[in-house]
């Protein structure tokens, strides 16, 4: 990451643009802006962002429509998706494409500020997964941290987001511990992640929707209700 963070803030709306923009910059990070999807994507061409602060209702091309190509390519940068209080169902979709965080409008510029400055301390500490540790094989699924690959017998490769890796790689080392969703949103996602807990239930449902021969009846990743989840003790 550079010394002075660069920022890409889409938004089409003008006035939402310039007070983050502002805000951003009175804390010494240099910004750009953009209006709609198809420009972000230009700019990022033009330079790499070290975060994208992305509204998801955007003209000519959605933020959906951006997250799920930048998630494609070969740019990894975190996403903090701005959502309307009605846009529920687009901001599960963001996060289960692999976006950071989320801030529901209206928000206080300054909690934008502080996400900004959370996520990009979340995006430069030691990754969950070290990529030299040997491959994990339990209850018929292997997770190779090396290749980033996963095979699940009877189903083979699945293809997971970066955050759906993590949590699988985190509740596999800890197969047969429960953990609550608060447990898993500092283990997993970190300590300042500003989301809610239904962002862990988003991610577990699409992980089972992926290793689980029968999602609805999961064998891998088991619910102890009242409590939370965890990764069968099986072997």
């Amino acid at each position: 990451m550079s010394q002075k963070p660069y920022i890409l803030v889409v938004d089409d709306e003008p006035n939402i643009r310039e007070v983050v923009e502002l805000y951003l910059q009175r804390e010494g990070f240099e910004v750009r802006v953009a209006g709609d999807g198809a420009a972000a994507l230009a700019a990022i061409e033009e330079k790499v962002p070290d975060l994208l602060v992305l509204d998801l209702m955007l003209p000519v091309m959605g933020g959906i429509q951006v997250t799920r190509i930048l998630r494609q390519s070969e740019y990894d940068i975190p996403i903090i998706m701005l959502t309307a209080k009605g846009e529920e169902d687009d901001r599960i979709a963001g996060l289960e494409l692999g976006a950071d965080d989320y801030i529901t409008k209206p928000f206080s510029p300054k909690e934008v500020v502080a996400r900004v400055k959370a996520v990009l301390r979340r995006a430069s500490a030691k990754p969950l997964v070290d990529p030299q540790a040997q491959p994990l094989t339990k209850s018929g699924i292997t997770i190779n941290p090396t290749t980033r690959q996963v095979i699940a017998a009877g189903t083979g490769e699945v293809v997971l987001t970066a955050k759906e890796f993590d949590l699988l790689w985190f509740m596999m080392n800890h197969a047969g511990q429960v953990f609550t969703r608060d447990q898993l949103l500092d283990n997993v996602w970190g300590y300042d992640f500003f989301g809610d807990v239904s962002t862990v239930t988003v991610h577990v449902r699409r992980l089972r929707e992926k290793i689980e021969q029968k999602p609805t009846k999961p064998q891998h990743i088991l619910t102890v209700w009242g409590v939370g989840y965890k990764y069968t003790a099986d072997d």
